[in-house]
């Protein structure tokens, strides 16, 4: 059970999670979760002068978990409506020490991606998340060789320049000054260098979910300029 101390002062998603971890794989009810609250100290023990805002508090960190789909309702007991369940993701979140990074690296990938982007986010969804990160790039490069018109042999940073190029590259924007064409130039290559090219050659780590989600969030902001470059022209 929580103590009046982690109630009044974890951040939300730490009581959140640690409520979370109290409710194991049983089925929960929230009045359940507030009487045994209630009467936590003893039947009959002094209550806390902020009770209310105690328990207000649990009620906000069971809306945080069913707004982040970790419990939802019990599928043995529906006719009720009361009673919930940690999800598959509830429980596997709360088995990982590292949950909270888990959680909000999936908020970043919530919201619409570009549609080259689904092998990356199944591969975020599964874990792995250097396929993810590599699957990401890939769909960069691959935009970009298509939109320039560039052929399969050219690969990378090369490519990126190529594509980029402030002199002649076909994606660049003629309307752009020259310092500005470069940046755009350096940040497709620094990317691709950085988050392509390492995995293509070598065994990379990635066991941090939130910069995971963070390279694929790069992704689709460069193939949103890919996309912007493609209608200068009529592409």
């Amino acid at each position: 059970m929580l103590s009046h101390d982690e109630v009044r002062n974890l951040p939300l998603p730490d009581l959140g999670l640690k409520l979370l971890a109290s409710l194991s794989h049983e089925q929960a009810n929230f009045n359940n979760l507030i009487q045994g609250f209630r009467q936590s100290g003893g039947w009959g023990a002094p209550q806390p002068a902020d009770l209310d805002a105690l328990l207000a508090r649990l009620s906000d960190a069971w809306a945080w978990l069913e707004s982040h789909a970790l419990i939802g309702p019990s599928a043995e007991n529906p006719q009720s409506g009361n009673w919930q369940r940690p999800t598959a993701w509830g429980q596997d979140v709360a088995q990982d020490k590292h949950a909270v990074a888990k959680v909000w690296a999936a908020e970043r990938l919530a919201g619409d991606l570009h549609p080259a982007l689904s092998s990356a986010k199944s591969n975020f969804a599964l874990g792995d998340y250097e396929t993810a990160s590599f699957a990401a790039m890939k769909a960069v490069e691959v935009a970009t060789r298509e939109a320039a018109g560039l052929p399969n042999e050219l690969l990378g940073v090369k490519l990126m320049r190529t594509a980029f190029n402030p002199k002649d590259g076909a994606l660049r924007d003629p309307e752009a000054e020259g310092g500005e064409q470069q940046a755009t130039a350096d940040l497709f290559a620094g990317a691709i260098g950085a988050y392509k090219n390492p995995a293509s050659h070598r065994t990379v780590q990635f066991d941090d979910p939130v910069e995971a989600a963070e390279v694929i969030q790069l992704a689709d902001l460069l193939l949103r300029i890919v996309r912007r470059a493609q209608a200068r022209f009529g592409a």
